[in-house]
């Protein structure tokens, strides 16, 4: 169903993957609405258990697309580095493939406190009161990882 990576030797090995998705900052989440366009917008997200979990607000391009199509792919990229002189660049990165749903209202509480954790850890109390503010204008999805390769220029 997916395909294989085309060049093995710049694979990455499981715990180099994990270790992009879990200090990341951001991804980009890529969706296909009605009109069959692809669409790609970065999105700050925690990684856990083989899930990929983000906040969106309540509507938008990117809600509608997924009600569209639960089908998504995720693609995380770190430590670039340009090589000039090489006309090349040197970098990480890590591409997901999975089926996206919203978050259930008891779960969502506590993957707003992740982020926080993840973001903003030197400012819980404030991010706490942040989250009883603004949960009700936000939605938490969760991408059920189905496949993921990284691949790196070691």
């Amino acid at each position: 169903m997916f395909r294989e990576m085309k060049r093995s030797e710049k694979m990455l090995t499981k715990d180099e993957i994990l270790e992009i998705m879990n200090t990341a900052e951001y991804g980009i989440l890529s969706t296909v609405g009605e009109n069959g366009f692809p669409y790609g917008v970065p999105v700050n997200f925690i990684y856990r258990d083989d899930k990929i979990y983000f906040h969106s607000a309540l509507t938008g391009h990117k809600t509608d697309n997924m009600t569209f199509s639960n089908k998504v792919s995720f693609c995380v990229v770190k430590d670039v580095e340009l090589i000039p002189e090489g006309f090349s660049t040197k970098f990480k990165s890590v591409i997901s493939f999975g089926e996206v749903k919203e978050v259930e209202e008891e779960e969502k509480q506590e993957v707003f406190i992740l982020l926080i954790e993840k973001f903003a850890q030197n400012y819980m109390e404030a991010g706490l009161k942040y989250i009883q503010k603004a949960e009700a204008k936000a939605k938490i999805y969760m991408i059920e990882v189905q496949y993921m390769t990284g691949k790196g220029k070691k």
